[in-house]
């Protein structure tokens, strides 16, 4: 079934901001239309209908030879034209705004309905106004009475909307194509590729999150490479004593020998404690919970244990996973017993800080250059990968898991005066 797919989020955020200053324009023109436009077009309705009241009432009164110069007067100053009432055909009053709240005002103020018409060959716009016996038409140009809409303030109103919405649309898209890029991102790691890390720019949180996640793929990538090696160093270690196995048990059928079961028994021992091995190495992913405990007496029998120098001081309590830190002490100690000509000492260092774990030895300690690759597994400085010359190496990385699961930071350094100093800071 093709799941069907949905609107991006800067897609959503714009149709939604779009939406939302739509809506808040129209509200803000419909404001504007009944508190300002309105009410001013009625003021302005009511004033030309008195005007055009009294100019009929003042023509009736005037004597007749000086309505001539009357008429021309309301035409030059006020756009008015009064007649007495003519032949001329009438025509339907061409629509205009505010056309409604004239006709209003100008029946409220002769008390009876007003129809505007228009006459041909004239722009005006024309009414019968009956006055002391006289049936006048009067004309007014609709284009200098009526009200006109604040053009200027609805383009700068609709100016600053659009800039408003324009900025909020850049904003979100400064948002939008970084969690674009992530999950784009995300997809590759998913699919076993470690993708081209983030930019860790923009915002502390979109920065803090491409940190993150360059973080998260870089450890995925590198449990992959771990689970890969496992299986190839699993296929590299057990050929051989598979391989004795089986040349063992082609010979015991011909000539039977104890000593031959003897050895036979010991690669089964072997293949045993790699395979034990190999299997704490892949399940080390869970953190341990942490217990109350004092360190002091605690890693002077560590130490009795291995036959390291240990000076116990002053109670050291925290908060620690007793089983990995004894998993990990335990590695650090007998790789410092095994490379470390015999003299292998254990320091604790308890303040104010975190607590921090030394095992320090006085052998020749490890090229600067590998001190980071060691902690891969199988990674080891004697190429043999024989038993008797130093082991699988796997204990490195099983120390550096544990401690990751742990939220604990280990770290190799050679000494000034010779040797290793492994540090496990607790915290």
């Amino acid at each position: 079934m093709k799941r069907r797919r949905g609107l991006t989020l800067y897609g959503r955020t714009v149709l939604i901001l779009g939406f939302a200053f739509l809506l808040f324009e129209l509200l803000s023109y419909q404001v504007v239309q009944r508190t300002l436009i309105l009410p001013v077009a009625d003021r302005s309705a009511k004033d030309l209908a008195g005007l055009i009241i009294l100019s009929v009432q003042t023509w009736v009164e005037l004597p007749p030879d000086t309505r001539p110069a009357f008429e021309r007067e309301l035409a030059r100053r006020h756009g008015l034209r009064v007649i007495p009432e003519g032949v001329a055909a009438r025509n339907p009053a061409p629509d205009f705004a505010f056309r409604h709240q004239i006709e209003k005002a100008l029946s409220e103020r002769l008390g009876f309905p007003v129809q505007l018409y228009g006459i041909k060959g004239t722009q005006a716009v024309w009414l019968d106004v009956p006055m002391g016996g006289w049936m006048l038409q009067v004309g007014f140009f609709p284009n200098r009475y009526a009200v006109h809409l604040p053009l200027a303030a609805i383009v700068l109103f609709s100016l600053g909307t659009f800039l408003t919405l324009l900025t909020a649309i850049l904003l979100m898209q400064r948002v939008t194509v970084p969690l674009a890029r992530a999950a784009r991102a995300a997809q590759e790691v998913g699919a076993g590729r470690l993708p081209e890390p983030l930019p860790e720019t923009g915002p502390r949180e979109l920065a803090d999150l491409a940190r993150r996640f360059n973080r998260m793929a870089r450890e995925v990538r590198e449990l992959l490479d771990n689970r890969t090696t496992l299986l190839a160093g699993i296929s590299h270690d057990l050929r051989t004593p598979l391989t004795r196995l089986s040349l063992a048990l082609e010979m015991q059928r011909e000539m039977p020998d104890p000593a031959r079961l003897e050895r036979m028994a010991a690669d089964l021992e072997e293949m045993n404690g790699l395979i034990q091995g190999y299997l704490e190495l892949a399940r080390l992913s869970r953190a341990e919970p942490a217990q109350r405990m004092d360190l002091n007496p605690w890693l002077a029998e560590r130490a009795a244990r291995h036959g390291a120098r240990y000076v116990a001081g002053q109670p050291c309590w925290t908060d620690a996973a007793p089983q990995a830190l004894g998993r990990i002490i335990d590695n650090l100690l007998e790789n410092a017993r095994r490379y470390g000509d015999g003299e292998v000492e254990l320091r604790l260092a308890c303040g104010a800080g975190p607590v921090v774990i030394d095992v320090l030895d006085r052998g020749p300690g490890i090229p600067a250059e590998e001190l980071g690759r060691v902690f891969r597994p199988f990674y080891r400085l004697e190429a043999s990968r024989a038993r008797a010359t130093g082991g699988t190496g796997l204990g490195l990385a099983i120390v550096r898991q544990l401690a990751e699961a742990q939220g604990w930071k280990i770290e190799l350094k050679n000494r000034p005066q010779g040797g290793l100093a492994a540090r496990l800071s607790l915290g």
